[in-house]
């Protein structure tokens, strides 16, 4: 997975389209968009994830003779384009809102301005990247947001859709709010911690439960989490796993971190028990774990019944994002500058579905916050040239119902423009920060929504507007076009 190579992971068409304009002799500087139509998993919000691994690829592409000999065998590319194929290299630029942050639909969360044979190439790879990543941060997000302040674990590797997604998914999951992650290959790559407690199958290799526990916790008296339903949870499980502590605490050996998990059973019920049995035996400080095909909809509803759980291990239903399992970002060409051009020329795609028609231009998003509570007000997709002022009012309106306009008042707002430089004439100019420390972005990131975009039924949208000359622009070709 590591020092691996993506330059041959790409759509077939993309590479076709290349040598068609590599015949025409085709110079043309373009700007592609990638962005998304609609909130993941019935969010009010997405988070942008996966730019360190579009800036490995970006870094490491080039066609190899192992490449340009697989190509040449297909018979569809003369030896002209392989030829210029053995020689590329990515020689444009790369914008993109820094992973962890806050986003919404419509918003270019990558802007590649570059050869129309570079950005077409790179469209399915970046794609690939940047959709999965997001939509596994984004229900990671949900998930802990549901658990409200209780320490989630991702821990799907084995339900994952590949190692790849396993592992990169893994990442996205800490960055999205989880606490650690079960995949030791994800905790070696990307500097996460790792968790994890036993299966019932340590359980049954015992003539015993109480031996089981007893000798899981002298081996690990430091990280004890028993797991206490493979017979009878609260005959058994819970009763055995006392007696063990006890045993512990009378050795004065008594773990720092310990605890028990549930994997069945009526979740709410048996914590419930089950912390009351831990506070008479005297171990109020026990942590009640569970897990078993938990999502961000069933925490909430054990949160609301009462459950006396306080840690979450979720697996299938995190890593798959099994109630949306893609995140249906697109890649849509907006400028256009022919090598006589001074100036970009804006590019529009006209669809009998509005939300299909794209917005034209070379973009950037400025976003909006209230300058007393520091949430978002508002973001405003605009074009790369236009400036505001924070002192000045500021109109802005609904693109599509025109008639929703609000003026925030000059002083009573701040802006921040989302969009920054990773390659500029193919050379990386961005380092990504570590993995937790994007954790820590998206956190901080996550409490400039309002409470009523974060609910997890009905999420109030935040407003993704259109600036005035952008607006225009978009009419102008619109009516042009009709």
């Amino acid at each position: 997975m590591e020092n691996r190579k993506f330059t041959l992971l790409t759509d077939l068409y993309e590479l076709t389209m290349m040598q068609g304009y590599f015949k025409e002799k085709a110079e043309d500087i373009v700007v592609f968009d990638a962005f998304y139509r609609k909130n993941p998993s019935g969010s009010g919000y997405a988070i942008a994830c996966g730019l360190e691994q579009v800036i490995d690829y970006i870094k490491n592409l080039s066609f190899s003779y192992d490449d340009i000999d697989y190509l040449r065998n297909l018979n569809l590319f003369d030896e002209d384009f392989l030829n210029y194929l053995a020689g590329f290299h990515f020689t444009g630029d790369i914008y993109a809102v820094p992973e962890g942050s806050v986003v919404f639909p419509y918003e270019p969360l990558v802007k590649v301005v570059a050869p129309i044979m570079e950005a077409q190439l790179i469209e399915t790879a970046l794609l690939n990247i940047v959709n999965h990543q997001s939509l596994i941060a984004t229900k990671a997000s949900r998930v802990c947001y549901a658990a409200k302040g209780d320490g989630v674990m991702e821990f799907g590797l084995r339900r994952a859709q590949g190692p790849d997604a396993g592992t990169f998914g893994a990442r996205a999951a800490v960055i999205g709010g989880c606490i650690g992650t079960s995949n030791v290959l994800c905790g070696q790559m990307y500097d996460v911690p790792l968790m994890g407690t036993h299966a019932h199958s340590w359980i049954m290799s015992f003539s015993d439960e109480y031996t089981a526990f007893k000798t899981y916790a002298e081996i690990y008296p430091n990280a004890c989490t028993l797991l206490v339903d493979t017979y009878d949870t609260l005959k058994s499980g819970v009763p055995n796993a006392i007696r063990v502590f006890d045993e512990m605490r009378a050795a004065g050996k008594m773990p720092t971190r310990y605890g028990i998990r549930l994997d069945s059973g009526d979740l709410a019920y048996l914590s419930k028990k089950a912390r009351k049995m831990l506070d008479a035996a005297g171990y109020k400080d026990a942590v009640i774990s569970a897990s078993s095909d938990l999502d961000e909809y069933l925490i909430n509803s054990l949160k609301n019944q009462g459950a006396a759980i306080t840690s979450w291990g979720v697996g299938t239903n995190l890593i798959t994002s099994a109630d949306n399992p893609s995140f249906g970002g697109v890649y849509k060409l907006a400028a256009i500058k022919k090598p006589e051009d001074k100036e970009f020329t804006a590019k529009i795609k006209i669809s009998e579905n509005p939300a299909k028609v794209t917005n034209p231009g070379n973009k950037t998003i400025f976003r909006l916050y209230d300058k007393e509570t520091g949430k978002i007000k508002a973001d405003l997709i605009a074009l790369a040239d236009e400036t505001y002022d924070e002192t000045q009012d500021l109109e802005i309106f609904d693109p599509v119902a025109t008639w929703k306009r609000s003026v925030l008042a000059g002083g009573s707002y701040s802006i921040r423009e989302l969009l920054i430089p990773v390659f500029i004439k193919g050379q990386c100019v961005y380092q990504s920060p570590d993995t937790m420390t994007i954790r820590d972005y998206c956190a901080k990131e996550l409490a400039t929504l309002w409470d009523e975009t974060r609910r997890l039924i009905n999420p109030q949208e935040v407003y993704v507007d259109l600036s005035q000359p952008l607006y225009d622009l978009k009419n102008k070709l619109l009516n042009e076009k009709g």
